[in-house]
Formats: structure tokens, sequence, C-alpha cells
């Protein structure tokens, strides 16, 4: 089938490309390249430089008349959002309306969406929260992903686009950039590599879900055909601690750095972590990449990085 992936050069974006072309899919990526790599993109998918809230965005989906557009793209700094909502806001919100706008008026059959559910639930009231655990963002980020998906289910109701809303915990793997708005696996994964220090923030004891990129991509998978106008969490339900992390890593890398803790980051979710037992019933996923696999495979891709060029 024709597969329009946005944000399809970003880390997850470009590891769910790839599994559409090697499933023999004619995928089209679109990606501003403001924070992904053009070498992410699979040589074998057609590539589109443009803003998801541009003219561009909507003659790609016009030409290519995909059967699914699977939806990346997104401003994903949470302190950025923060900062300037109004611009999280136009990216993810109405840059998200505008896709679904050219979706419903091309013939598309599904939107697959991105979402988040750490961000989406908040701080938790229960652990590991499940789908109907209550919405209470606490930034505009998170805010932004679950009004996504409220006007996800205006479509599906109103022009009967259908859709699947993947709520993910903390994705990481190969092609997570250190840099930036990063996860604490990428950043560790450079630093110990390289040598320099590996500040963990607060006492490390902050707790988050840990989803491996292959196992997302699989979910990816599966959501181009089941799992219709559901919002379904993405995760292993196992939380897992940054000093846990650190630790493993450091022991995979073989370091002999000692822990040095900072000042904790201010406002920093505590604990998150994901049910997903809808999941298993809705796409048939479940994780199958443990953490220390996932690690040590995500530890590897660095280390050959770093060799071949020197750095990310």
């Amino acid at each position: 089938m024709n597969i329009l992936v946005t944000g399809g050069a970003g880390f997850i974006g470009s590891n769910i490309a790839d599994a559409y072309v090697e499933a023999g899919h004619d995928v089209l990526v679109i990606d501003d390249l403001s924070s992904g790599k053009r070498d992410n993109a699979p040589a074998a998918a057609r590539f589109v430089l443009c803003d998801i809230d541009s003219e561009t965005a909507v003659e790609a989906i016009r030409t290519f008349r995909p059967e699914v557009v699977n939806h990346h793209a997104a401003q994903i700094n949470v302190r950025a959002s923060v900062a300037d909502p109004g611009f999280d806001a136009q990216v993810n919100i109405l840059g998200t309306i505008r896709l679904l706008e050219a979706c419903r008026q091309n013939g598309v059959r599904k939107f697959l969406f991105a979402s988040s559910g750490g961000a989406g639930y908040g701080e938790q009231l229960r652990f590991p929260a499940d789908e109907n655990h209550p919405t209470w963002p606490v930034s505009p980020y998170g805010a932004a992903k679950i009004a996504a998906e409220l006007y996800l289910n205006f479509y599906r109701v109103q022009y009967g686009l259908d859709y699947t809303a993947l709520r993910y915990s903390n994705v990481y793997g190969p092609r997570q950039d250190p840099h930036g708005e990063a996860g604490v696996v990428a950043i560790f994964c450079e630093r110990l590599l390289k040598g320099q220090t590996a500040i963990v923030n607060g006492d490390g004891e902050q707790t988050r879900d840990y989803v491996y990129v292959g196992d997302v991509v699989r979910a990816n998978i599966a959501a181009l055909e089941k799992g219709g106008g559901r919002s379904i969490n993405i995760g292993t339900g196992i939380e897992t601690s940054v000093n846990t992390i650190f630790r493993t890593l450091r022991d995979l890398s073989g370091s002999s750095q000692e822990e040095i803790h900072g000042p904790p980051m201010p406002g920093e979710q505590q604990r998150s972590c994901l049910e997903n037992l809808l999941a298993l019933e809705e796409l048939g996923w479940y994780p199958e990449v443990s953490l220390e696999e996932g690690l040590a495979r995500t530890l590897s891709f660095f280390r050959e990085k770093i060799r071949s060029s020197g750095s990310w």
C-alpha cells in the first residue's frame, strides 16, 4: 500500500519507514529536517523536504494519495513547549489538523498518530496507567497530544477517517539523537563511550517505562490494519530508574565512571509507567526486547557511529 510517513527522517519515524519499505509498501517520507537527518530515511522511499503545516505537505498527500498517513512529525521538546505554548500548538495541533483535512479530502483510509502516554497522563494516580487513566497533562506538549487525539475522534465520527493513536512511553534505541531534547539512554551512551562525564539528574530514582524502538515499529506495523478508533498504550509496564539505566550502560560499555549526581530537573515527573493489556488485545502486540538487550543494541549502534565518524 501507499504509506506517507511524516517525520520519517527522525529517530522513531525513520525506523518505521524502514520497516514499511522492507514489508513491500510504497513509502513517501516528508520531513523538514529540523531534528531528523536525511540519511535516516530509507533510500527506497521517496522524500519531500517540507514542514507539515505547508502547502507542499498537502500537495504531497494530493499527488501520492496514500492509503495510510503515519504522523510522527512534531515539536518534541517539552521545555520548549512550556516556553512557547503557541508555537507548540501551531505545530502539534494546527499542523495535525491540516494533515487531517488533506487526508479527508484525498481518500486516506487511516491515520496513525504518535501520541504520548507519559506526557498525556501527567502525574499518574496509579501505576501502571491504563488508557482510562485521567489525561491531565502538565506541559503544553502533552496537552497538544491529547488535543490531537480528540480531533482524530472528530474526523472519524464526522468523515469516516479511521485512526489509531499510539501512546508511547519512553522510546529508546538506534538513531536517537543524544543532543537537544534527548532521552537519558542516548545521552549516557554517547558520554560513556567517549569517556565524558555522564550526569544523573537528582537522586536518579525517578522512573520511566523504557520501550525499545524495534518494538514500537512492530506496533506501527500492526496498527496498519488493527486498533481502529482507539488510543493505545505502547510500553512495557515496567518501571526502571535512571540509576539502573546508568549502571547497566556503564557495565555494558566497560566504563569505570562513578555515579555523579547533579541537581534535579525542575518540574520533572517522578514516576511514569504504562499498562499494555489493550495493545495485546487490539494489536496482538507485546514488547519482545528486554531492557538489557535493547540497551546493548543501542550501545552497539552508538559505538559504531563514533568509530566510523568520531561523533553522532
